[in-house]
C-alpha cells in the first residue's frame, strides 16, 4: 500500500507558474505508474498527466500538451508537475494517483489508479 500527499497548490495569475509535488510513503514508489488528475467545481475528474515506473515515459492530456510536465524522482518518493503558462480554465483540485499495474503501461483512466491523495487547490486568475 502507498499513501500520498500532494503539496505546492496555491493562487496564481494567468500566464504563470506552479510546481505541484507528491510524495509518496513505502519502499516501491518506483514500481508505480504515476497519474495527475484534475477536478473543477461541477465538472468530472479530468486526466493531466502520466509517467513510468522510471520516468522514461510520460503522457499528457491535450489540454496540458505544452505547457505541463510530469517528472518523478524514484530516490524521493516524489512525483512532481510543472505548471507554466497557467490559464484560469487550470482552476481544479489536483490529485495525484497510483497505478500498481504489472507492465507500466500509462492509463489515462481514473478507475485503473488504485491509490490518491487528499488533492491540492490550484487557482489560477485572469
Amino acid at each position: 500500500q502507498v499513501q500520498l500527499v500532494e503539496s505546492g497548490g496555491g493562487l496564481v495569475q494567468a500566464g504563470g507558474s506552479l510546481r505541484l509535488s507528491c510524495t509518496a510513503s513505502g519502499r516501491t514508489f518506483s514500481r508505480y505508474v504515476m497519474g495527475w488528475f484534475r477536478q473543477a467545481p461541477g465538472n468530472e475528474r479530468e486526466f493531466v498527466a502520466a509517467i513510468g515506473w522510471n520516468g522514461g515515459s510520460t503522457y499528457n492530456g491535450d489540454s496540458v500538451k505544452g505547457r505541463f510536465t510530469i517528472s518523478r524522482d524514484n530516490a524521493k518518493n516524489t512525483l512532481y508537475l510543472q505548471m507554466n503558462s497557467l490559464k484560469p480554465e487550470d482552476t481544479a483540485i489536483y490529485y495525484c494517483a497510483a497505478d500498481r499495474n504489472q507492465m507500466n503501461r500509462l492509463t489515462t483512466t481514473s478507475h485503473d489508479y488504485d491509490y490518491w491523495g487528499q488533492g491540492t487547490q490550484v487557482t489560477v486568475s485572469s
